[in-house]
């Protein structure tokens, strides 16, 4: 038996979000917590009762420090988190927004210590989870954590172990958007369930309709492919053929 459900990897940066409204620069208070879409869904599938390895790494610093803390706290399984002492965990500026729009965000992660994330990390153990759960984001952050992607997600088809990609755009962090479509997809090829956003699917694949984004990644080899909708809901389709829309949770 697996000692893990499912091994999860990434960033995770201390977020200050600020107390009210307005421009960052004039906001004197800020409220702290943590913030990764990777180490998101490893807390998410914990809270489930799901077995989490985490896999990441954090500066010798008072944030790293609370970023473990918050991790361990949600059940995650933080032994292979490595404490940088000479690189700083990475943080972020979240403007408030009352009113529904997207909130400006300033990210300070260039040099990161988990932006040092590399192959040297994988261990045989790591592998022996039930489940590899992969964004593309990691890819974004360096060559050497380009490197860990591939690695970890070989490593885990070889071993006959499933595998989830969620692409996760972030264009800000690519040298062009060329190369984060190459990049971003060859993982995905990789992966048995693909879960893109309907915008994000559309800048991938070229294609506009969730159907034909679906059989994209159909035909690079996914076994299901889930496409989010936003407020309504997911488009699935598997290798089999079968199809259908799970709509959306009021939250």
């Amino acid at each position: 038996m697996a000692e893990h459900d499912v091994l999860c990897f990434g960033e995770t940066m201390a977020m200050f979000v600020a107390a009210q409204p307005g421009d960052l620069a004039q906001v004197e208070g800020f409220g702290k917590r943590i913030a990764g879409a990777d180490s998101n869904v490893a807390i998410g599938l914990s809270r489930l009762g799901l077995r989490v390895q985490w896999l990441s790494r954090v500066g010798d610093d008072s944030l790293g420090a609370f970023v473990l803390d918050s991790l361990r706290r949600e059940g995650l399984d933080c032994s292979s988190v490595e404490v940088d002492a000479g690189h700083p965990t990475g943080f972020q500026l979240k403007e408030r927004c009352d009113d529904g729009s997207d909130p400006k965000v300033e990210y300070f992660r260039r040099g990161s210590a988990a932006s040092r994330l590399s192959p040297a990390l994988v261990r045989p153990a790591l592998l022996q989870a039930r489940h590899l759960h992969a964004t593309g984001i990691p890819a974004a952050l360096s060559g050497s954590c380009r490197e860990l992607c591939h690695q970890l997600l070989d490593g885990m088809r070889a071993n006959g172990r499933s595998i989830s990609f969620d692409p996760n755009l972030r264009p800000s962090l690519w040298p062009d958007r060329q190369t984060m479509v190459r990049e971003v997809n060859a993982l995905a090829a990789k992966a048995d369930w693909v879960l893109p956003g309907l915008e994000e699917g559309r800048l991938l694949t070229g294609r506009q309709s969730p159907q034909a984004i679906a059989e994209f990644y159909l035909e690079q080899g996914a076994q299901y492919v889930a496409i989010k909708l936003g407020a309504e809901g997911a488009y699935w389709r598997d290798a089999q053929g079968a199809h259908g829309v799970v709509p959306g949770q009021p939250v």
